[in-house]
């Protein structure tokens, strides 16, 4: 493959509009790319309200209907897997999902093939449902096949044994597989060993935090002030512990602003009461990345108390903005947080660990911003949009290389 390749992309997770947060990381590597001169075209599923066809960010998205309105509910939310679980009708739309997906990739790459500007790459993101999807729907004439682990399908692997060997079948049929993190990795390369699984992550834009500013105080000085939770409100992403800890009477005087929704709101509210947090919580509810990056910026740190994160693009876009992360040293975040670049890492579950790192960083102002400094110099050299675009136009080479082999 010599030339800048034309790219197919499928995924269950990609923006719905401009701003909108769904899988968003798969948009920011697809326009990466294109700003590297690849074409990419990405096949999705449908939603209620979503046209058929669309372009967000100059890239060309296909929506795929698999059922009425009120069925094609199982992408964009995160809730997948407790919708499939939880009743006969999930499990009737997931294989809708999977059937009208190949079929609509089918066509896409004939349609490609008969114009004669065929698509070189098949990327594949997340091995389950997508990857699942093409199971054995390849010919040896397509493109070459690249998947893509993000997290939420290897944890679901890993959780359920019945699971590996279509895990391993459908990793098998990739000429390449890469994983966002080190620990998604390992885990995966566990669980399917033929075959090397590079670690590759996402890219983030960094046009959005071009400058590590800060909120300016009476006396001009920059300050920035109090704690960050960005996350699904659930027990993976951990902030019952970080209520937890903010709960420590050298604390009290911290406020905190929390983003994001999920099942276990209300549970976390009348936590946040019991603990009688309530009166400097701010609960913010879902926000656009463009409303994220001003409270990056003024606040004095990120916490991120998750386990089994994939990657954890919060880190890393909290980084970009100046301002040092504090996480527990589980997942992906041990490659996203690194104490030697300004991240503070705890253990996993040591909530008192968690309060006194936080206690250091709001009472030190210098040392924090020092280490958002060094943060924000690990992130632009890890996670910009063009060193992730040539990482991967470097795997769909090797891709390309394999198919040719075979």
């Amino acid at each position: 493959m010599s030339r800048t390749p034309r790219v197919l992309f499928v995924t269950h997770n990609i923006p719905r509009f401009e701003g909108d947060a769904a899988g968003s990381f798969v948009l920011r590597l697809a326009v990466a790319l294109q700003q590297q001169g690849a074409r990419v075209d990405i096949i999705a599923p449908g939603a209620p309200g979503l046209a058929p066809r669309d372009v967000v960010e100059d890239v060309h998205i296909e929506r795929v209907r698999y059922g009425r309105d009120e069925h094609m509910t199982l992408a964009y939310t995160g809730t997948m897997a407790e919708t499939v679980m939880g009743s006969w009708r999930g499990r009737w739309s997931l294989l809708q999902l999977l059937w009208h997906m190949r079929a609509q990739v089918r066509a896409r790459l004939d349609e490609a093939k008969r114009s004669g500007d065929p698509y070189d790459v098949l990327h594949v993101h997340w091995w389950f449902p997508s990857g699942l999807a093409m199971w054995k729907a390849l010919k040896p004439s397509d493109p070459s096949l690249v998947i893509t682990m993000h997290g939420s399908d290897v944890r679901l692997a890993e959780k359920k044994p019945v699971v590996h060997p279509i895990m391993r079948a459908v990793l098998e049929q990739a000429a390449a597989r890469t994983a966002v993190s080190s620990w998604l990795a390992d885990i995966a390369h566990g669980i399917a060993p033929a075959g090397e699984i590079q670690v590759a992550p996402m890219p983030v834009d960094t046009r959005h935090f071009d400058t590590p500013s800060t909120v300016a105080d009476a006396d001009g000085q920059e300050e920035r002030n109090g704690v960050l939770f960005v996350g699904r409100l659930n027990a993976q992403k951990g902030l019952a512990d970080l209520l937890q800890a903010l709960a420590s009477p050298a604390l009290r005087h911290v406020p905190v602003h929390v983003v994001g929704d999920g099942p276990d709101r209300a549970a976390l509210v009348a936590l946040a009461d019991q603990l009688q947090l309530a009166d400097r919580i701010q609960w913010l509810g879902t926000l656009p990345q463009s409303a994220l990056v001003p409270l990056y910026k003024a606040a004095r740190t990120v916490v991120m108390p998750s386990r089994g994160e994939g990657l954890g693009l919060v880190a890393v876009e909290s980084q970009l903005c100046g301002t040092p992360v504090i996480a527990y040293a589980d997942g992906g975040l041990l490659d996203v947080v690194r104490p030697a670049n300004g991240g503070t890492l705890v253990q996993a579950g040591d909530v008192a660990s968690l309060a006194t790192a936080i206690e250091r960083l709001v009472n030190d102002p210098g040392n924090a911003e020092r280490l958002g400094h060094l943060a924000r110099a690990d992130m632009l050299a890890r996670f910009t949009t063009r060193a992730v675009a040539d990482r991967y136009l470097s795997i769909y080479r090797q891709a390309a290389e394999q198919a040719v082999r075979r």
